[in-house]
């Protein structure tokens, strides 16, 4: 094949693929349609129903793309806007969408299901948002770093834009990071800790900005307040067109969308750990996070499964991120391991073995979770020499 070919192939193949990843925010339009004209409020389940049943499904049978971009395309590829437009097109759709289901809410005159179906379609799509707003906000141009706290206003989850950049960026994969789980460690416990300390380190670590620069933190320019700063306003804004009825909505739909993206965070770096090298940790390589090739999923998620070079590089846009044989790989696609990752047995089952296995069966390799380094040692039982028995189901 020729170094032309190449490019081209790259280029049509995918080209026409990557509008799926504003397909999410649509759906909620869709859903309205369909009961504006059928009357039945179960349509508002679609959203929901695409994200956590439909795409693991498809995935299932959509195989894998362990393809990388053309290294003499990559220039262009990054480069091409029109990647950039698909970032940018989801924030309308999504504030639109949380119009729309407020709007709902409160002068839709439906009963509990279809409440429940607006709060859990408004709540996945400002979830999915967040993705795009980790999208924008690794980026060089003011415009895009903007464009990712808007995008994580409706989540009331702004200071995200600080910690995830100068934090988990810096921390992942070790035990002082609250974005990377811990071997044995479930979701559930995983969630308060992330949710708290994040919030934590990204005020420390704004706080600490201004402070090194002799100024008061208190003040607009402050990335963490300006983003808190955006949700008020919206919140206020909506609240004063569609009544005080709404603010249970609006909470409850961050809550959910916030949730999303801590879930993703939880498998994304489930018991990875960083070696230390004397007072420091070992360089952020390929195998310092799960990864998955399903090509359905990367459409949807701006190929955010392909985690582990966009650590290594994080300026790198999501069309050339690339796939590396070294790096550690989720059995499913992020659609699928969300869901698992909701039933702690079934995910620990499923996991476990694989962290184990990827050290060898060295427990003191991973980032564990101490108290269930009993329950480990009494499921796999330790191999001569201390290591444990891992072998995956």
């Amino acid at each position: 094949m020729t170094t032309e070919t190449s490019r081209a192939t790259w280029r049509d193949g995918r080209r026409y693929l990557w509008p799926s990843a504003i397909m999410v925010p649509i759906l909620p339009f869709l859903s309205y349609g369909i009961v504006s004209q059928t009357g039945v409020e179960g349509w508002w389940w679609l959203t929901p129903g695409l994200v956590f049943v439909l795409i693991p499904l498809v995935d299932m049978v959509g195989g894998d793309d362990v393809g990388n971009p053309p290294e003499d395309a990559a220039k262009t590829l990054q480069a091409d806007r029109y990647y950039r437009w698909l970032t940018y097109l989801y924030l309308p759709l999504q504030l639109g969408g949380l119009v729309l289901g407020s709007w709902q809410w409160q002068q839709g005159d439906l009963g509990w299901v279809g409440l429940l179906g607006i709060l859990v379609s408004v709540g996945t799509v400002n979830g999915i948002a967040i993705n795009a707003a980790h999208e924008l906000g690794h980026k060089r141009e003011n415009l895009e770093r903007w464009l990712s706290k808007i995008a994580l206003a409706p989540t009331a989850y702004g200071h995200f834009y600080v910690e995830h950049n100068r934090g988990h960026h810096t921390r992942v994969a070790t035990p002082e990071d609250p974005a990377s789980s811990r071997l044995g460690e479930t979701f559930w416990r995983f969630w308060p800790r992330t949710v708290w300390g994040s919030l934590q380190s990204a005020w420390h670590l704004e706080s600490s900005r201004f402070t090194l620069r002799k100024r008061n933190p208190w003040t607009w320019r402050n990335d963490v307040l300006n983003a808190w700063v955006m949700t008020l306003v919206l919140f206020v804004a909506l609240t004063v067109a569609f009544g005080p009825g709404l603010i249970p909505f609006l909470i409850a739909q961050a809550v959910l969308g916030f949730s999303f993206l801590e879930v993703v965070n939880y498998l994304e770096h489930y018991g990875l750990r960083r070696e230390r090298v004397g007072s420091r940790y070992e360089k952020v390589d390929e195998q310092h996070s799960w990864n998955s090739n399903r090509l359905v999923t990367n459409m949807f998620l701006y190929q955010l499964q392909r985690h582990s070079d966009h650590h290594a590089n994080p300026i790198r846009r999501y069309q050339i991120l690339r796939t590396f044989d070294t790096s550690p790989q989720l059995p499913a696609g992020y659609a699928t391991m969300i869901v698992v990752a909701l039933f702690p047995p079934l995910w620990h089952r499923i996991m476990d073995p694989r962290v184990i296995a990827h050290y060898d069966g060295d427990l003191d390799r991973a980032n564990l979770h101490a108290p269930a380094r009993a329950r480990l040692l009494a499921r796999y039982g330790p191999r001569p020499g201390g290591q444990l028995a891992a072998d995956t189901p």
